[in-house]
């Protein structure tokens, strides 16, 4: 064969290559298909938080109706060390999981600065709670509600202090966006959070309010503190979810609130 031929043949690709990406591929879609099945599973479990129900909402009208979305994706990094020791652990069973998690402006006359799924109360023109929590992921953390795969919704929860009823949304995001604050009257910052840093044990504890005579479960990831609804929420489904590990109950995580 001349020099010029052997230039311009061409190598195809190796077979072991095609035979990792397609391998890579399926575990994908297993992977997916697995966290989708979960998330439904957690909709339809009705549960919540024992400590969550204790108030029930009065019957007048001074209740609103509100949603808040609890999106999980695929692919978020821990910020954490602590978190990246879970990473292993959770890479056994598939989970590479990220969930979206907002700090709420200081300046809000309900729950300031406190971390939170996006979501807010429905408004009029909302036709379900479902849209009403797409709507406010939009409009907090742009997302875009063609995106999400609305896969169901939890029992509705009474939050005395806002006499709101709020109903978690689950979505999964089957593939991600960026998200960014898009109000700063509304967040003061967005992320996707790993569940690895959720629920790595170091970062894990609780948190007391004395003047509200509670105390709840708190996450310290790095970027936020999570306490009060949203970690009550998050707790109950990691648990639910199989993810969660032992953890010190009577750790105690400082938070400014």
């Amino acid at each position: 064969m001349s020099a010029d031929a052997s230039e311009h043949r061409q190598v195809g690709p190796n077979p072991s290559d095609q035979d990792s990406v397609q391998a890579a591929d399926v575990r994908d879609v297993v992977h997916d298909q697995t966290l989708r099945t979960q998330l439904e599973n957690l909709a339809a479990s009705n549960g919540s938080p024992e400590w969550l129900r204790r108030t029930p909402a009065p019957d007048d009208h001074s209740v609103r109706d509100a949603a808040v979305l609890m999106l999980f994706g695929r692919g978020g990094q821990p910020r954490t060390d602590a978190g990246r020791g879970e990473s292993s652990r959770l890479a056994d069973f598939g989970v590479d999981v990220d969930i979206v998690l907002l700090q709420r402006a200081s300046t809000l006359r309900n729950h300031p600065g406190q971390v939170a799924f996006p979501g807010g109360g429905r408004d009029p023109e909302d036709d379900s709670l479902v849209a009403a929590a797409l709507r406010e992921a939009q409009e907090e953390a742009g997302i875009v509600p063609a995106t999400v795969d609305v896969l169901g919704q939890m029992d509705p929860l009474y939050i005395p202090v806002s006499k709101f009823q709020v109903t978690p949304v689950i979505g999964y995001w089957a593939q991600p966006g960026a998200v960014r604050v898009m109000d700063k009257s509304e967040s003061y910052s967005v992320y996707r959070v790993s569940v690895a840093d959720l629920v790595a044990p170091a970062n894990r504890g609780t948190f007391s309010r004395p003047d509200l005579k509670i105390t709840t479960p708190a996450f310290d990831v790095g970027v936020l503190k999570v306490w009060g609804f949203t970690a009550g929420i998050l707790d109950f489904a990691l648990d639910h979810l199989g993810w969660a590990g032992d953890w010190d109950r009577d750790a105690h995580i400082d938070i400014d609130f």
